[in-house]
């Protein structure tokens, strides 16, 4: 999907909603448990109670990874799906990848062409030729981990580096990096300060947020300073969407949800 696609579906729908797709069998309702894939049962659920809302889906690999082969069948038939019945909603492999050449093309092939997501989320701390690799394939996104919502964050990300945060430099080389305009990039919703420095830096990219609700990220404070010109961000809410309910309209429960930030963000956007 190309970035006029996406901000076209943000426009259509008001929304710039990404919805956390985090599955955890201890979490989901009891009554699913009955079923043959009780993972994908969830998403399914989910994603046509919400397609609607959203623009944008995100798997997390480690929730699928955690179960095994089994798991990772569960991951490729809820993309499959995404792509086959609602092939506008932008998708995201949260994967956090991140090796030297040719196993970075590799983990690219993986989530480009077999699994065909839109973008993966990559760890830049191996520099360029970890990254140039996923930034080859045309009209797919790589979403590179900037300055997160995390406390261990601050260990690193934020520490001074020759008088300039060390988040600051990562972001500013990047910029030179071959095909740079396939970047995306992670900046938690609980760094909100931080945003007008970093729309410095990268002022029309877009920015993939996590950290809204359950983690304590204010969705205004992150539009105040995040917004560009063209939108420019995605925000995510996982737990605090799909598990809304344990009962067996859960499914409905997660769209009241969603809906709640999608009539936000509609607000949001008649104002700019």
């Amino acid at each position: 999907m190309t970035t006029k696609e996406l901000i076209s579906q943000i426009q259509k729908k008001k929304s710039f909603l990404c919805i956390g797709l985090d599955v955890d069998l201890n979490k989901i309702p009891q009554h699913l448990l009955k079923e043959e894939d009780p993972i994908f049962a969830f998403n399914k659920a989910i994603i046509d109670a919400t397609h609607h809302l959203c623009v944008a889906y995100k798997p997390n690999t480690a929730f699928y990874e955690a179960y095994g082969i089994k798991g990772w069948q569960s991951l490729e038939k809820t993309i499959r799906y995404l792509n086959h019945e609602y092939p506008e909603i932008y998708t995201i492999a949260d994967a956090k990848r991140g090796d030297i050449g040719n196993t970075s093309t590799m983990y690219a092939k993986a989530f480009f062409e077999d699994l065909a997501f839109d973008s993966v989320t990559v760890a830049p701390y191996m520099g360029k030729d970890s990254v140039e690799p996923f930034l080859a394939f045309k009209d797919k996104h790589t979403i590179m981990l900037a300055l997160t919502s995390n406390e261990g964050a601050f260990d690193f990300q934020t520490k001074e580096v020759n008088g300039t945060e060390l988040y600051q430099q990562v972001l500013e080389t990047s910029k030179s990096w071959k095909n740079s305009e396939n970047l995306m990039y992670v900046v938690g919703a609980t760094k909100a300060a931080y945003f007008k420095e970093i729309r410095k830096i990268v002022p029309t990219s877009f920015l993939l947020v996590p950290g809204i609700g359950a983690q304590g990220g204010n969705l205004q404070e992150v539009c105040k300073y995040g917004l560009s010109s063209n939108v420019g961000l995605l925000i995510n809410s996982s737990r605090g969407i799909i598990y809304a309910s344990k009962t067996k309209d859960f499914s409905k429960q997660a769209a009241l949800k969603a809906k709640e930030l999608q009539q936000e963000m509609a607000a949001i956007l008649e104002n700019i």
